[in-house]
Formats: structure tokens, C-alpha cells, sequence
């Protein structure tokens, strides 16, 4: 669904290339890290130590695949569709080779990967099942697919993605809303199987850190799913 119908704020919406172009230089100082650590390390499927090569789709700055060097995981590739979040990705050192590239078409090798990531980045997608083909594709037998989203209570809410330009205008990056019946629907649909699934909601530790957002509390703010590639 679009999120259009939902919308109480009226921000000028722009497209996630361009959205994530004007964000990337002050990204990771404005973005929640709650909205995904607390959920990546609560994970309980995946056995880091045997996680050898990882795909991260939609590495952004490259905040997640720094989390996944520190678990220990050797090998990092990955894809973005913008290049000023490329770039910082490529200040941590942690990525074996980055790509601009759509999540859902990179030039990745099939059957490379024991690990595939994507995180905050399924609102941005009108259609899922290319991506859940993607990650398929890419992933060895036996290997597993984190999906981290921004939670579609607070988009069917009126909150979309949003952030704010140097001189303070705020700014929706286009989204949809999609139902967890979506994802399990696409997932399964090419062959992945549901081997966790959490949710975050905002308590009084996330407040710690954004305390405007008090109004939200006990509200859920993001999920992960963990699928198995059969």
C-alpha cells in the first residue's frame, strides 16, 4: 500500500535515491540506533561463528556491516542505490567490494553468501518479492536472510521515514506500507522459511536517547525477521 493515504504530516516526499543523497551527511547522527541494534543482537537463529561471507542490500553508511565485522564475520559485500551513502560505507573498511546497485538486481554472485542483511529499507519498496528473490538467490543452501524494518504501525500512524534538510525543512522519502502478511507471503513464495521474527517497541531506554518521542511510547517501532533459505 502506499503510505500517501496515511499521511498526517504533508512533508515534500522525494525518492529514496534522492531522500538518502541529501540524509547521508548527517545520517548516522540523526537515526534512531534503536531502531535496529537492540533487534540485530537479540537475534538467537544465527550462529555468528559459522557466518563467514554476508551481503549486506541497502548497506547505507555501512552501519550494519560494521555491527557484522564485529561479530566476526570476514567477508562484506555491498549495495546501495546512493552514492553519497556509499561513500561513508567506504570510511569504515569493513566491505570487501561496494556497488551502487537496486536491492532487488545487483550484480552479486548467486549462491555466494551465508548471510544475507537488509535494514530500513522495506518501506522504500513497492513490491517485495523481488528483494526476498534476490536475497535467495545470493544466499549458499542453508543460509539465512535478516530482514530489519521500520514498523507499519507507525506508518498507517501518519510517521513516515523522514529527515531534515540543512535548512531545517523536514522531508518524506516516498514509502509503502507492508503488512507482515506481505513479507510472509513473498518470502515463502520463493522458497524461504520463517525462523524468527521480533518486534521493538519504544520504552523508556530508546527515550533515553530521543526523548521527543515520548509520545509514542509502548508503540511498536520496528521488527526482524529471520528467514532460512531451503
Amino acid at each position: 500500500m502506499d503510505f500517501a493515504p496515511f499521511d498526517k504530516r504533508g512533508y515534500p516526499v522525494v525518492s529514496a535515491r534522492i531522500g538518502y543523497g541529501e540524509w547521508a551527511r548527517n545520517y548516522e547522527a540523526t537515526v534512531a540506533a534503536a531502531l535496529d541494534r537492540p533487534l540485530l543482537g537479540a537475534i538467537k537463529s544465527i550462529d555468528w561463528k559459522k557466518v563467514r561471507t554476508a551481503a549486506d542490500l541497502a548497506c547505507g553508511t555501512g552501519r550494519t556491516g560494521v555491527w557484522l565485522s564485529q561479530q566476526g564475520v570476514r567477508f562484506i559485500d555491498g549495495a546501495d542505490i546512493t552514492c553519497e551513502m556509499l561513500e561513508v560505507a567506504r570510511t569504515k573498511t569493513v566491505y570487501r567490494h561496494l556497488q551502487r546497485a537496486d536491492v532487488a538486481q545487483t550484480s552479486l554472485p548467486s549462491a555466494s553468501y551465508d548471510l544475507c542483511t537488509m535494514v530500513l529499507a522495506d518501506e522504500h519498496l513497492a513490491d517485495l518479492k523481488p528483494v526476498y528473490q534476490e536475497a535467495r538467490r545470493l544466499l549458499a543452501h542453508d543460509g539465512s536472510f535478516i530482514l530489519i524494518g521500520y514498523h507499519p504501525f507507525f506508518l498507517m500512524n501518519g510517521t513516515p521515514t523522514h529527515y531534515h534538510r540543512a535548512g531545517g525543512e523536514a522531508v518524506t522519502i516516498s514509502s509503502y506500507v507492508h503488512l507482515f502478511s506481505d513479507h510472509y507471503t513473498a518470502a515463502r513464495n520463493v522458497g524461504f522459511s520463517l525462523g524468527e521474527f521480533q518486534e521493538r517497541v519504544v520504552d523508556e531506554d530508546w527515550l533515553l536517547s530521543k526523548p521527543k518521542w515520548r509520545q509514542y511510547l509502548h508503540w511498536p517501532v520496528s521488527f526482524a525477521f529471520v528467514w532460512y533459505r531451503s
